[in-house]
């Protein structure tokens, strides 16, 4: 029907208040008989399909992330006790393995040998002279009973004699000290060990206490790590360390010691674990490691459902049950990371369901539509979570 001929027709010979309301009551007419609702609403589409997941109670392994440095767990620094000899010869080089009483330098001891001679004669000269104070002695007392000789000269033959033991007695020891200088002009090995330092060449005149060899004892290294006041008490002695050495080779060490004091700037303190394979590490790298603490019962989500944003950990919260719902953005604390699982330690509730798939996409209310992943639990609609991984 035009509603402007309506209006028209019903407007001749008629007061215009009557028309006008004719013409509203027909427009009013064809609004009722399928013209467009202007106060309907579409309804809302999701932004992203989804996966979801409950929180499971799982064992895993409790550790604990460190960093520290390698070091010698004993470092010899090794040198001789004589001055002014030179250096005949260097047995040894850096690297090479050693056993204990190996010799490692040796000195020029044509001087030393010299002296020792000089030595072992001054102690047969001292025995010839002992012997016959000792002679002179016996004979002087034969003479004092019978009167031919004084008391005074008996005395005088008793202190010869005990004068001649006196100085056989400094020549031996005289001897004792030319053969022990003998023996330093050989350098040996006091254990076995690798060589991790030479500072000397041959031809070199050295002095007492002067480092010539550095000495890693028994060819054992440790790893010295550096921990916080609060992580060092959970750590025991004999705790299980793995470390990551350059080359990617997993390096296995325990505990053998914890430092019973901290430092008081630094509220840090020391343990210190034994590497009986320590690999391709050396003494002086840095290394980064974990300390197992044993098993525990804890929360778990896969990792791939926790979102890293502003270096903090969020989840992203199912708000209503159902296949389509919008979504709560939530921080939560974690815990260790074993395999494709991360621990929960705090801000999840039993129950809730967490966002996998598509989590990275997402942001605070936006709503979303889920579907069966892989592995889907038929009997909640959402995906289950399989074996903790070691």
């Amino acid at each position: 029907m035009d509603i402007r001929r309506l209006c028209c027709a019903s407007s001749r010979g008629t007061p215009a208040s009557i028309a006008l309301l004719a013409c509203g009551l027909a427009a009013g007419l064809l609004a009722g008989c399928g013209g467009p609702d202007s106060s309907a609403t579409p309804e809302a589409a999701p932004s992203l399909v989804v996966t979801t997941v409950r929180p499971a109670i799982r064992e895993i392994e409790r550790t604990l992330a460190a960093s520290g440095s390698i070091a010698a767990w004993q470092e010899m620094s090794l040198g001789v006790e004589l001055t002014g000899i030179r250096v005949a010869e260097v047995l040894v080089d850096v690297g090479d393995t050693v056993r204990g009483g190996q010799p490692l330098l040796r000195l020029d001891a044509r001087t030393l040998k010299v002296q020792a001679r000089q030595a072992d004669a001054s102690v047969a000269q001292a025995q010839a002279s002992l012997k016959l104070a000792r002679a002179n002695a016996e004979r002087g007392e034969s003479l004092v009973r019978e009167g031919l000789i004084s008391s005074s000269n008996a005395d005088e033959l008793r202190a010869t004699l005990t004068n001649a033991e006196a100085q056989l007695a400094v020549a031996q020891a005289d001897r004792e000290e030319a053969r022990l200088r003998l023996g330093f002009a050989t350098l040996a090995a006091p254990d076995a060990g690798v060589i991790s330092s030479r500072t000397v060449q041959p031809g070199q005149i050295i002095s007492s206490g002067m480092e010539l060899l550095r000495l890693i004892r028994q060819g054992r290294l440790e790893w010295q790590a550096e921990l916080t006041e609060a992580d060092l008490g959970r750590v025991p002695v004999g705790t299980v360390v793995e470390l990551t050495s350059p080359g990617g080779e997993r390096v296995a060490g325990r505990v053998r010691a914890v430092s019973p004091a901290v430092n008081p700037d630094t509220r840090t303190g020391l343990l210190y674990a034994d590497l009986p394979a320590p690999g391709d590490l050396r003494a002086g790298m840095f290394a980064q490691g974990q300390l197992l603490l044993g098993n525990a019962v804890a929360t778990v989500l896969p990792r791939q459902s926790v979102v890293v944003r502003d270096g903090f950990p969020y989840v992203f919260v199912a708000s209503t049950s159902g296949a389509m719902f919008n979504v709560e953005q939530r921080r939560i604390s974690i815990g260790a990371q074993r395999g494709d699982y991360t621990e929960v330690v705090d801000g999840l509730k039993p129950g809730e369901r967490i966002v996998v798939s598509g989590a990275g996409f997402l942001s605070d209310g936006d709503l979303v539509r889920e579907v069966a992943g892989n592995g889907a639990d038929t009997a909640n609609g959402t995906a289950a979570i399989g074996t903790l991984a070691p």
